[in-house]
């Protein structure tokens, strides 16, 4: 009998052993949410992707979540490639805080699904805070820096819950004035507003082109992105609530007042194939100037 509960004993502790290792494993997709404890860069560059593996990352797609059957998210030729086929982001296991973003990206020639003929569609999405596909099944809640031909550096409040199911705040304000459709575009030095799960517009940058349609290969007369299939650059910095969107040198977009001010960091797989050669966070005010690729 005491050998008996011996067994039992051990028994217990190894599944507890079992399951805190899941809990560990598990782990990176469970928020903080807590801005101290999100990572800085201090000391100097932190690479995401450093050309051979995704090992910083996991991902997340709405029909298989966490497996990736399809790879989806992969290394092609040394550059991180998403090949577009499915609705879902690959992300930083890590938070983060504090940073100038570097990002190089160019389209690929394929598109999928219900966008086979509609504009090429990504995103870069910073402060991820809540549940993975927290939005719609597929997105963590965060801050969009758009990636869409036509509207790169437009701001979306990515809306959706933690993992009690509530929703998660989001907020920023942005100097802004109206377009002739009176839509919201950023204007440096209008009127300032604030966005929040009551008041969800997109904000658009600057040149955004009132005549957008989403088209493929759509362009507009003021567009500072590449044309497709050549590099694109994005410095996103990100210091306290601020943020600031350069797309190859030019600030299209800036907002103040960010909540949350921290969180992971995601790469939309949106129907679009699209590679990345250059994942970087910097230093504040250590960076390199912001400048096309």
């Amino acid at each position: 009998m005491r050998l008996d509960r011996r067994l039992v004993l051990l028994t217990l502790l190894i599944s507890f052993a079992r399951t805190a290792s899941a809990d560990d494993e598990t782990s990176p997709r469970k928020s903080a949410a807590d801005r101290n404890a999100a990572r800085t860069p201090t000391e100097g560059v932190i690479r995401l992707f450093d050309g051979k593996t995704l090992s910083g990352f996991y991902t997340f797609l709405r029909d298989t979540k966490y497996e990736d059957p399809r790879q989806v998210f992969r290394v092609t030729d040394g550059m991180l490639h998403i090949t577009g086929d499915g609705l879902g982001c690959l992300t930083t296991k890590e938070e983060y805080r504090d940073y100038h973003l570097v990002l190089e990206f160019k389209w690929g020639p394929r598109t999928w699904a219900d966008r086979k003929l509609r504009t090429k569609d990504s995103g870069l999405l910073v402060h991820s805070i809540g549940a993975d596909g927290g939005y719609g099944g597929t997105w963590m809640p965060s801050i969009e820096v758009q990636i869409i031909e036509g509207g790169m550096g437009d701001y979306i409040l990515v809306a959706g819950n933690d993992a009690q199911g509530k929703p998660v705040p989001l907020s920023l304000t942005c100097e802004t004035d109206r377009d002739r459709d009176n839509e919201v575009i950023w204007k440096k030095g209008g009127r300032r507003e604030t966005f929040d799960l009551k008041n969800r517009q997109r904000i658009n940058w600057f040149g955004r082109d009132p005549d957008w349609e989403d088209k493929l290969g759509f362009r507009g007369q003021h567009d500072v992105e590449r044309p497709d299939g050549e590099w694109n650059r994005f410095d996103v910095i990100c210091e306290g609530g601020h943020i600031q969107n350069y797309v190859n040198g030019v600030l299209v977009n800036e907002g103040f007042d960010a909540y949350p001010s921290f969180g992971r960091i995601q790469l939309q797989a949106e129907l679009a194939e699209i590679f990345f050669r250059r994942f970087e966070l910097w230093p504040l005010g250590k960076g390199p100037k912001p400048a096309k690729p």
